[in-house]
């Protein structure tokens, strides 16, 4: 199934494991393929001390209850070989056991010891302020990068059009969400920082919008522009791998190389949001709680394709609402972006800040491509990640009698339906990180509109998902002066409808519950 080979070795002979072992290893080192290691062999006891598995499995417990130890078989052939004496053997086993007594006396002593029984609270870091921008010619030289091609490389037709469109954008504007992020993975590149990229079509994308990776349509041959831009080659690499469609084992991997390679901008993507929760385990037991539990750091970052655009109930939604569950005691960060330059600047101050934590990002789909979702090149040069954008394209904040707050691609709908319909007297604030809590910028973006009646929150997701209930239970107590109301589709067990059509009906009838017609 994974064309690799498989090695049988019985657990009762030590030397044969170590063998294989070793055999196993340079086998990986040598070909750089996989290899199994199948090791034969028992459980003699059950899952805890109290535990007698001889319950459930009278007969194959009886037969391992028979069979001597692999301590004695392995004792007896060494003795046998002459390799040791009795009197060697007695002694190694005086010598283990007294070891175990010392751990054993260790541990009974320090659970007498009297312990603080009440959590101490944790203060949440400040947000160093970091320097995310790049320079003009930087973005330039990625744009060159990718017509820059080794002599005698043949892209596809239509990725060479692609190609070209980059260059341009480098320095004429207008940059969409696939060269945006490859501007943040360049400008790293350029900066010493190592980038890893990991998912299950992250070279092309799964939206056909990154094409890190360029392959020769005559050869076959891949290549990647942005190693011609690494500031040092030892010093900084870039690493772009379609992994396996196996969440758990890919995702479990990229945190376990964010935690040793503390200096790496380290990004696992799934193909679609809804497929993190193959991953679940991971999340839960080591990038939500691995710093609290064990002071493990990791800066691993996330990136969940997400939003409502009627592709069913398995192609829609990230969970959001399960990410924000687990939020607490400064742990992650947890943002959508809605456009290209704020998602550069937030990969780029994951990467260089010194506040290292796990990073969820919910990327779009429709929105890779939509025509007001670009950006100019010098909201690349200047700036910092913004945790809230104020409305562009308001009316007059004295003439402002409706206030909506939302998250995500929600916020295009919402622009493009209050132009359509001339409404005049709404505002539209995006919150584009919800965890940490933005809460001095929502109040700075609210105390625009001193004439505001109406405050509501607006999201794609049912009312039992998305962002809705930690908006409710976590910012609203640091607003006691807003009264905010919820528009959303109803709760639902699915994060979607499976019909199209049903989900043009739903989103026109949440885009008039936001924005009544004048």
């Amino acid at each position: 199934m994974i064309q690799a080979p498989i090695f049988h070795v019985n657990g009762d002979d030590p030397e044969a494991v170590v063998r294989v072992a070793r055999l196993a290893f340079e086998y990986r080192q040598a070909f750089n393929k996989d290899v199994v290691i199948d090791l034969v062999c028992y459980r003699r006891r059950g899952h805890n001390e109290g535990d007698d598995p001889s319950m459930s499995n009278p007969e194959m417990y009886k037969i391992i209850d028979s069979k001597r130890s692999v301590r004695k078989l392995y004792t007896e052939e060494l003795i046998g070989r002459g390799d040791i004496t009795v009197e060697d053997a007695e002694e190694l086993l005086r010598d283990y056991q007294g070891q175990l007594e010392r751990v054993f006396k260790a541990t009974r002593d320090a659970a007498t010891t009297p312990r603080q029984l009440s959590r101490p609270k944790r203060e949440d870091e400040p947000e160093p302020q970091v320097e995310t921008a790049t320079d003009a010619a930087v973005v330039k030289a990625i744009g060159e990068a990718h017509v820059n091609l080794p002599e005698g490389f043949t892209p596809h037709k239509r990725i060479q059009q692609l190609l070209e469109r980059r260059r341009k954008m480098s320095v004429e504007g207008g940059i969409d969400w696939g060269f945006g992020e490859i501007i943040a993975f360049g400008a790293l590149l350029h900066d010493g920082v190592t980038v890893r990229l990991a998912g299950q079509d992250s070279r092309r994308g799964t939206f056909v919008q990154r094409h890190a990776s360029i392959v020769d349509a005559r050869t076959g041959d891949d290549y990647l522009p942005l190693k011609s831009l690494t500031a040092d080659g030892e010093r900084s690499r870039f690493f772009v791998h379609d992994s396996l469609l196996s969440e758990y084992a890919a995702m479990g991997f990229e945190y376990g190389y964010s935690v040793e390679n503390v200096n790496a901008l380290v990004a696992w993507e799934a193909q679609f949001g809804d497929f993190v929760n193959g991953a679940q385990s991971v999340i839960d037991e080591f990038i939500s709680s691995g710093e609290v539990k064990w002071g493990q750091r990791s800066a691993v970052t996330l990136l969940l394709p997400h939003g409502h655009e009627g592709q069913g109930p398995d192609h829609t939604s990230g969970r959001p609402e399960r990410f924000l569950q687990l939020c607490a005691e400064d742990n992650m960060r947890v943002a959508i972006p809605t456009t290209p330059a704020n998602y550069f600047h937030l990969l780029r101050r994951q990467a260089l800040s010194p506040k290292r934590k796990p990073l969820v990002v919910f990327t779009p789909k429709s929105l890779l491509r939509h025509k007001l979702c670009v950006s100019p090149v010098e909201d690349f040069t200047t700036g910092t990640f913004q945790p809230v954008l104020a409305d562009p394209a308001a009316p007059a904040p004295e003439q402002v009698k409706r206030v909506l707050l939302c998250s995500g691609k929600i916020y295009y709908d919402l622009f493009q339906a209050r132009q359509d319909r001339g409404v005049t007297d709404t505002a539209i604030i995006r919150m584009e990180q919800l965890y940490p809590l933005p809460v001095e910028e929502v109040r700075a973006a609210l105390a625009q509109y001193p004439n505001a009646e109406d405050f509501a929150w607006v999201q794609e997701e049912p009312a039992n998902q998305g962002a809705w209930s930690f908006v409710a239970l976590n910012l609203l107590e640091h607003l006691p002066e807003v009264r905010l109301r919820r528009i959303s589709r109803p709760s639902a067990a699915a994060p979607a409808v499976g019909s199209a059509k049903m989900h043009e009906v739903e989103q026109n009838a949440l885009i008039e519950a936001a924005l009544p017609r004048p």
